[in-house]
């Protein structure tokens, strides 16, 4: 299994123009040769560049080093010297580039195949033809060419997601996801068995799709670090969507409600946007008797607050078609909106 890691410091160098070359011509019956150094190369610029299939800053881990090639030096006989190839970095979607000593914010990679320069590649020197003028026919300067940019970057990803699954450890968000999508995260019966968010692909009508995360460890307390929560909130900012599942189950005598208030409140300390999200409230483990026996009063407590829920089943999936059409129903209303 690939480990999950969504943020990197990486240093980055372009490359070094090459040099301008001193050359004069020495040919037989040419008695005054004049100068014929050539330019140097250009050196290559450093770019990154969004990958599909790429899930995680892994590689970013064990390679954090990375320099473009130099121009080639300019030669004799006005040879000017080959410029060097650019440095192609892949990063998968959902990467944000940051200076790692400024904060200064380059880009963000959300688009297969998109790319963005980091740092640009030095110029190549001018040879000594380049220097030639009526008072100086043999100028023996040429320029030494300009060194590549250098900095150190911060990665960030955030997963590119249409809908953030939310609840407290144990709600049974990874059962959910993989009872609706192809996702297989590991399921256990005890807290924080989800340590990285999981991607899931939903289907539903004619082959359309939207894609789920499951966020693993937000809990009270998150935004100052409690738990895994301040690692993975981030992954959230770009849904459009937030469900949050609470837990039924008497077993872990939770009140479901004040899960709600507790998740909601870390959400606005953590950024006022991702508390105006489209939110939707799925009431899950109804399989169990005692939770069914308790659904009549928790959904009166949602509905006096103004708030539709879904009561489901994320072990036996019952419920969660209705849940799906709803989340399609928003999906649809915001990507209109936004059109």
């Amino acid at each position: 299994m690939v480990k999950f890691i969504d943020e990197a410091k990486i240093y980055i160098k372009a490359g070094d123009g090459g040099k301008g070359c001193v050359s004069f011509r020495r040919e037989k019956f040419v008695p005054r040769g004049g100068p014929n150094g050539g330019d140097g190369g250009n050196g290559g610029d450093v770019i990154m560049i969004a990958r599909r299939n790429m899930s995680s800053l892994l590689d970013h881990r064990y390679q954090q080093h990375y320099r473009a090639k130099r121009g080639v030096h300019g030669k004799g006989k006005d040879q000017h010297g080959k410029n060097a190839e650019d440095l192609l970095i892949p990063v998968p979607l959902g990467t944000i580039v940051k200076n790692f000593e400024t904060g200064d914010f380059y880009g963000d990679l959300t688009e297969d195949g998109q790319t963005l320069v980091v740092a640009r590649g030095g110029k190549g020197g001018r040879g000594n033809a380049r220097f030639i003028t009526p008072t100086n026919q043999a100028p023996k300067e040429a320029e030494p060419g300009i060194p590549g940019e250098e900095k150190t970057l911060k990665l960030e990803l955030k997963l590119l997601a249409d809908v953030g699954l939310l609840g407290f450890p144990n709600a049974g968000k990874s059962t959910l996801i993989s009872t609706i999508s192809a996702a297989r995260p590991k399921i256990a019966d005890y807290p924080f068995t989800t340590l990285v968010p999981n991607l899931g692909v939903v289907s539903y009508g004619d082959g359309a799709t939207f894609i789920m995360a499951d966020i693993p460890g937000i809990i009270e307390g998150a935004h100052e670090g409690t738990g895994l929560g301040i690692q993975f909130l981030r992954h959230i900012e770009r849904t459009k969507i937030l469900v949050h599942l609470l837990d039924l189950s008497p077993m872990t005598q939770r009140d479901p409600t004040e899960d709600y208030e507790k998740l909601n409140n870390e959400l606005k300390s953590y950024s006022e946007e991702l508390s105006k999200k489209t939110q939707i409230v799925a009431l899950n483990k109804i399989d169990i008797t005692e939770a069914r026996e308790d659904l009549a009063r928790i959904e009166e407590h949602f509905h006096n607050l103004g708030i539709k829920t879904f009561p489901i089943s994320s072990a036996t999936g019952e419920g969660t078609k209705e849940l799906i059409w709803e989340v399609v129903r928003h999906l649809e209303k915001i990507i209109t909106e936004e059109i």
